[in-house]
């Protein structure tokens, strides 16, 4: 693709892109607890001394990160055990999971928050020009704008990633890559520069031929397919934010205008009407030490003295709509209220119900994700040149979450010849790995076979030669 193609493909996209980048800060945002509660800065005490309402002073400005707890929750439930993968043959397996390696239980999890703060997480796939090796990692969202087909299967044609960069001279500069099927382009604008004027190629790649060194600003990438694999969040392609944010915002506000009066307005007032001190420190003073005060009174209708005014803050009111907006919170979110009281000693069904919701919304990113993961795999295994049986990608999901284990293991000892003992062990709360447990198992009831055989034979031994004693002292009785 030409640079002018490129140019138009830039402007045509890049408009768009705006809106979706600007929601993903926003979740991010909200996502490390930098709520719009803190927006503005907070007054100067010179300022709050010159303020015209002088009863209000304290600004606290409380954040609440509902939305990270949202999150992180989904991700632990849906990612601490990872998907498994089979394609069919044991080695073909084993080289899979030697190219996935040990990073990819935290690959899952990004792609998990990246997907619920952005709508969509992104694997990027490439082949190292040193050493030969694949690789991938997760991209930031906001650096990739897919480029789609028109047919209804919407098939992934094109990406452009533009991300900031920096050169070797100190030189800010904005970088754009046009990832196709078959190629990768790369074109850069410095800072402060137009796409009309001034994108030029950025020689980013380096060809070897006859042992010479060539710089380009292409390369053929050899991957059979655009080498960017995108995770959805859900079927509607919106993030986990959009629902909660009013939410959390005015619990944000409720609960920091609570403290800002609590600390505002004291519990009582005195209301001194001709008060006959020099000020309001001998007034303190006197009430202190005499229990008593001067008062200038004029008699008649004079109404001199003392009174006190006391300010009730509705606290009923606030509470109720605090509890009832982290109500809300949580089932517009679909999670699980971490309150100690919604547990308790709960049996298997009802720690299931209290994980209903957090379920519907996983089963909505499964779905998607096991597109992602099936295209991603395939790639990297036609790529590498490992088979797989039939074309047929088998995915394990396994959730995690609190359980009942009692429970649980008491299932699993009365279901003993009723079903089978993999399928017990592989129920079982304490088993981690199946195959292990059952060649332990064997192993412990061959020791346990021989140790009874042993126990058999010397019994045995002992107990004909004790008859054969008996006999001998029978006979010469006799």
């Amino acid at each position: 693709m030409g640079i002018e193609a490129i140019k138009k493909l830039i402007k045509k996209h890049i408009a768009g892109h705006a809106e979706f980048v600007l929601k993903a800060h926003e979740a991010e945002r909200y996502y490390r607890n930098r709520t719009d509660i803190l927006k503005g800065s907070q007054p100067k005490p010179e300022e709050k001394e010159n303020s015209k309402n002088p009863i209000r002073n304290a600004d606290n400005r409380i954040p609440f990160n509902f939305h990270g707890l949202l999150v992180n929750q989904k991700a632990s439930y849906m990612f601490t055990a990872p998907p498994l993968f089979d394609l069919g043959n044991k080695q073909a397996n084993k080289q899979l999971y030697a190219f996935l390696g040990d990073k990819y239980a935290k690959v899952c999890k990004d792609l998990c928050i990246n997907a619920s703060n952005t709508s969509v997480g992104w694997i990027h796939m490439w082949k190292e020009a040193d050493t030969g090796k694949f690789k991938y990692a997760v991209v930031p969202s906001a650096q990739i704008i897919p480029i789609w087909s028109t047919s209804l299967d919407k098939e992934l044609v094109g990406v452009l990633r533009h991300y900031h960069d920096t050169t070797e001279n100190g030189e800010e500069q904005d970088i754009y890559e046009y990832w196709s099927d078959t190629t990768c382009q790369s074109y850069s604008i410095k800072a402060g520069g137009t796409i009309d004027n001034d994108l030029c190629c950025h020689n980013a790649f380096v060809i070897v031929d006859n042992e010479n060194s060539i710089p380009t600003n292409e390369y053929e990438h050899g991957m059979g397919e655009v080498p960017f694999f995108p995770f959805f969040n859900n079927n509607i392609n919106t993030n986990d934010l959009d629902n909660i944010k009013p939410l959390i915002d005015v619990y944000c506000k409720v609960f920091s205008g609570f403290v800002n009066d609590l600390e505002d307005i004291q519990e009582v007032i005195f209301i001194l009407t001709n008060y006959g001190g020099a000020n309001l420190g001998e007034f303190l003073s006197d009430l202190k030490k005499y229990k008593a005060i001067k008062i200038d009174n004029d008699g008649g209708d004079d109404k001199s003295g003392v009174s006190t005014l006391s300010i009730e803050l509705p606290v009923e009111a606030r509470k109720e709509l605090l509890s009832v907006t982290r109500k809300c919170i949580f089932e517009q979110g679909q999670g699980i209220d971490p309150d100690p009281q919604n547990f308790g000693n709960s049996s298997g069904v009802a720690l299931g119900f209290l994980y209903s919701l957090l379920e519907l919304k996983a089963g909505l990113q499964e779905t998607e994700f096991r597109l992602g993961f099936g295209r991603f795999i395939r790639c990297a295994c036609r790529a590498m040149g490992i088979p797989i049986k039939d074309d047929a990608l088998g995915q394990t999901w396994t959730r995690t979450s609190v359980r009942n284990d009692q429970e649980l293991a008491s299932i699993a000892q009365q279901s003993n010849g009723v079903i089978s003992k993999k399928t017990i062990v592989k129920n079982h709360p304490w088993c981690e790995d199946v195959e292990k447990e059952l060649q332990q198992i064997e192993t412990e009831e061959k020791d346990a076979e021989e140790k009874a055989d042993l126990y058999n034979v010397t019994f045995g031994q002992q107990k004909g030669t004790g008859e054969d004693n008996n006999q001998k002292d029978v006979k010469s009785k006799e």
